[in-house]
């Protein structure tokens, strides 16, 4: 018989930040810079904890030269060619390398390019196996295989929503659980299947599971704004992941597209039509599509939302008193809300806004 929970789940939108007593006098007192051991791998690695998605538009190794500026992490999109790889790794990724995570399916042409990769560059030292489901038991079977031939890669592996299935991942041989089913800006899984989970109790239950463990997890998708990034640190994530939040840079994939006089980037899921067709060759016959493509007004520099971010995130520490990112759990609690923002002014992002135009020598196609 079906089984219905009574108990509800949270979303970012349904809380808020309690503020506390603090003795910090400036924001620039706050250090946000973690250092974990990870369970399986033993590896040690010290940054900022955000992490650039594994996204076509968005894992691109121009944004990771960008974000590993300020420690933060890029999850390469998983279609780069060993070639490609050997070149950048050999160029301008050299110093970028500790910060950066190659992606894999778990198919066996995909972990045998994994080994490609990892071959001609060894200063690689996370992988990030990447499936919509991390229920399946082929998915549970891969990481173990993957753990048993290198011993040492630290490996983040998703996405799961669950306490039982965060500790059978870390089991396996996972060190980072990526959590989140259907919450991501061009994700369109819960309205394809009507399957997920609400994202900030995903992150306070799978936390609570991996630290248990020692394991460590990534809230994956649905944060709209830094406010979010907030809410996903205080709800215990070790890692936070954007991709929509990052897309529409100047460092991200795909041309500058002028519409009307305004410029755009496109942006799109990796399981929409958009990304089979063009890895894929179209959307199998027994599946259907489940992301959407979206047009982005365009943002400029990545480097400025990043900075934006941080602040956000050093900002809400303050309010709360921690002096340092991994005392922001320890010194949150969260108030249920019916009301998050004022929204008289929604078309204004910023007091000034201000139209971003490309520079005169980007790529543009005019639509």
């Amino acid at each position: 018989m079906p089984f219905v929970e009574t108990e509800v789940k949270l979303d970012f939108k349904d809380v808020l930040i309690r503020p506390k007593r603090s003795s910090l006098a400036s924001r620039a007192q706050v250090s946000l810079e973690r250092t974990y051991t990870f369970p399986n791998s033993k590896q040690t690695w010290s940054g900022v904890p955000i992490i650039a998605a594994n996204m076509d538009t968005i894992g691109t190794f121009q944004v990771a030269e960008v974000l590993a500026k300020r420690k933060c992490i890029t999850a390469m999109h998983k279609h780069y060619t060993v070639d490609e790889w050997k070149a950048w790794a050999a160029g301008p990724g050299r110093e970028v390398l500790p910060y950066v995570a190659v992606s894999t399916g778990i198919l066996e042409k995909d972990i045998d390019k994994l080994a490609e990769i990892l071959k001609v560059v060894p200063q690689l030292k996370m992988v990030c196996i990447d499936v919509a489901n991390g229920y399946s038991e082929a998915f549970v079977n891969c990481i173990r295989d993957v753990r048993k031939r290198w011993p040492e890669l630290t490996i983040m592996a998703g996405n799961v929503v669950t306490k039982e299935m965060t500790e059978e991942l870390i089991f396996s041989g996972a060190d980072i659980i990526k959590v989140g089913i259907g919450p991501g800006s061009v994700c369109t899984t819960r309205k394809q299947t009507g399957v997920g989970y609400p994202q900030l109790s995903a992150v306070l239950e799978c936390a609570d599971a991996a630290h248990g463990l020692g394991g460590r997890i990534v809230s994956d998708g649905g944060c709209t704004c830094p406010g979010d990034l907030c809410k996903a640190f205080g709800g215990g994530a070790d890692f936070v992941m954007l991709g929509g939040m990052l897309a529409g840079h100047d460092e991200c994939g795909g041309e500058i597209m002028e519409e009307g006089g305004q410029y755009f980037k496109v942006f799109y899921g990796m399981s929409s039509d958009t990304a089979m067709k063009k890895h894929a060759g179209g959307v199998a016959e027994y599946r259907s599509s489940e992301g959407k493509t979206v047009k982005v007004p365009y943002r400029g520099p990545i480097d400025e939302t990043i900075r934006d971010c941080l602040g956000g995130l050093r900002s809400a520490c303050t309010y709360v008193g921690a002096s340092e990112l991994k005392e922001l759990s320890k010194r949150t609690t969260f108030i249920r809300v019916t009301q998050q923002l004022n929204t008289v002014f929604t078309d204004s992002t910023k007091a000034n806004p201000v139209k971003v135009e490309p520079p005169p020598d980007a790529k543009r196609v005019k639509v």
